[in-house]
């Protein structure tokens, strides 16, 4: 039986339109801005994927088990989807078109973790295990604003530390998410791409300040031969939170996906 995913519903009444996956470590409540001040008129679907925020942390954690999970949540729904992604989140979402193209009609990818080398990731995941939590909330903040969300408006940072920030039983402080699967979610990073069916409508959004970069030369040239006309790659001169720091933009990519 798929896992259940907690899931955070946003615009009108109706089939849902958009489902929105966040990146490794995150939730879905990070998409509330994006759906509710820049596209109100569309009906977003935002999980929490395994392992994350309030949803099932019972393994297994891979990309195959949240695409079952997300397939059992769209079935319902009737229709298929444009899913915007955003880093470990277009993996999940490049498995899901793979696996079940009757359920995506679009993809948006934004600065895209997929296929990865595994030795970087070997030293996340282990930096990860040392350090899991923090002595204080202003630790954590600081360790978000000084990083990936040092161009995102404060006020969004201030939101998702409410959502995600946790007291653990040691009385130390981390994010609303389960280590183990992190850890495992990682060495899934480092998987070879899978491509979505030729004529589905794709954008890859490539974060131009993300240091080193996470989109690589393979998955645009497997994108771009699997798909011809129907891909598109996007440079956005901003760090890896890109929906966070871009919405306007984002919003934008999502009606043209929409419109098609």
């Amino acid at each position: 039986m798929p896992a259940q995913l907690h899931t955070f519903r946003y615009g009108p009444d109706g089939p849902a339109q958009v489902l929105a996956l966040h990146g490794l470590t995150g939730h879905g409540r990070r998409w509330e801005d994006l759906a509710n001040n820049h596209l109100p008129e569309v009906t977003v679907l935002a999980p929490d994927l395994i392992g994350h925020g309030r949803s099932s942390w019972i393994a297994p954690w891979s990309l195959d088990a949240n695409v079952e999970a997300l397939a059992a949540l769209l079935e319902p729904e009737g229709e298929p989807v444009v899913v915007v992604a955003h880093s470990f989140g277009c993996a999940v979402a490049l498995h899901l078109a793979h696996q079940r193209p009757d359920l995506v009609r679009g993809l948006l990818l934004l600065d895209p973790a997929v296929g990865i080398d595994g030795n970087w990731l070997a030293g996340i995941a282990e930096a990860m295990l040392s350090s899991p939590d923090y002595p204080d909330p202003a630790e954590a903040r600081e360790e978000k604003a000084g990083g990936s969300w040092a161009d995102v408006d404060p006020a969004l940072l201030d939101a998702d530390m409410d959502e995600h920030l946790i007291t653990l039983p040691n009385g130390r402080y981390g994010w609303r998410l389960y280590v183990p699967a992190m850890v495992s979610y990682w060495s899934e990073l480092a998987r070879r791409p899978v491509f979505p069916r030729a004529g589905t409508p794709t954008i890859l959004v490539r974060a131009l300040r993300t240091d080193p970069p996470y989109v690589t030369a393979e998955l645009v040239d497997g994108l771009t031969n699997r798909l011809g006309d129907d891909f598109r790659l996007v440079d956005l001169d901003c760090l890896h939170m890109v929906a966070q720091a871009r919405p306007a933009e984002t919003a934008a990519l999502v009606r043209d996906l929409l419109e098609r």
